[in-house]
């Protein structure tokens, strides 16, 4: 399975959770775990997190971080389209669009190998939510995607403040 990170997932995890400069075992295991092959983040999507001048927009404009995390592949555009329109709305107007932000790139990306990719986000499904304030879990589901919660994900593939790198 490959863990495709939603931007929150790294903004929380560096605001509430694993500080880059309280918890670096974090950030290194995610750069490890990438290079590994087991996350990525799309383009679009890694551009929200290295556009700032803070320590996770730091980490992120670092060589060895893109190189393991950045996903090498281009968003499928026949794709992108279907999940708009099918997962938020065929007729959003354009503030509306404005407020999907990347997320429908992120799950194109998914959606392009459902059965081998799995979304990571902190959102929380609310399926009362329509058009463009659905949330990704709610958008994964109508597509038949996997995903999880940061937690999730990380108890899945077993960060610890005490893990080794073994590659």
């Amino acid at each position: 399975m490959l863990y495709l990170l939603d931007a929150n997932v790294l903004i929380d995890a560096n605001r509430k959770y694993y500080p880059i400069d309280r918890v670096p075992e974090f950030w290194e295991w995610l750069v490890h775990i990438g290079k590994i092959g087991k996350v990525k983040i799309p383009i679009e999507v890694y551009e929200e997190i290295r556009i700032g001048k803070d320590n996770l927009a730091i980490w992120a404009k670092q060589e060895e971080t893109e190189t393991a995390l950045l996903l090498n592949e281009e968003v499928d555009l026949a794709i992108t389209p279907r999940v708009i329109n099918e997962g938020y709305g065929d007729d959003l107007t354009d503030s509306e669009f404005e407020h999907l932000g990347r997320d429908p790139f992120l799950i194109a990306y998914a959606l392009k190998c459902s059965n081998e990719r799995c979304v990571v986000t902190t959102e929380v499904s609310k399926p009362k939510k329509q058009r463009a304030n659905r949330h990704v879990p709610n958008v994964c589901d109508t597509f038949g995607i996997s995903w999880c919660h940061t937690f999730e994900f990380v108890r899945t593939l077993g960060f610890s403040t005490n893990w080794k790198a073994t590659v």
